[in-house]
């Protein structure tokens, strides 16, 4: 069994807030044995590129731009994993079987069974959906 904790968009959007019980698990691993999916560090930048584009004054430009240079910063902080062409078959197949999840998550799911990780993440009520996943919630003591 793989070790590797793999941080869900929520996670990692709690860890970037600063969250104490976040910030304190993530103490207990070395470094190398957390970290996120491609679709994570896509949803983030998306969001931060629609923040951009709904901004109505320079000072909401500033801070739009300004927060997509710190998540740029914290990606790059972290390990990224790929969608590679296992995880794809396994999405694949995952959509085959039906599940009804959303497509980021299933795509998260594929990708984190594809390493055989740990998904962490709050989202337990669909990701629950998914067979053989396994998964912790860091927000709970």
């Amino acid at each position: 069994m793989n070790n590797l904790r793999i941080l869900d968009t929520d996670h990692l959007s709690l860890l970037q807030r600063g969250e104490p019980s976040i910030i304190r698990r993530l103490n207990t691993f070395n470094p190398p044995d957390v970290v996120i999916t491609i679709v994570t560090a896509t949803e983030q930048i998306r969001g931060r590129m629609n923040t951009i584009n709904k901004a109505n004054s320079s000072k909401e430009l500033v801070l739009a731009y300004a927060r997509l240079q710190d998540t740029l910063e914290d990606l790059s902080s972290i390990s990224v994993l790929k969608f590679s062409e296992y995880a794809a078959n396994i999405y694949a197949d995952l959509v085959r079987q039906k599940i009804r999840v959303g497509t980021q998550d299933l795509r998260i799911a594929a990708i984190t069974l594809s390493v055989d990780g740990i998904l962490v993440t709050r989202n337990r009520r669909d990701f629950e959906k998914v067979p053989n996943l396994r998964l912790e919630d860091w927000t709970i003591s």
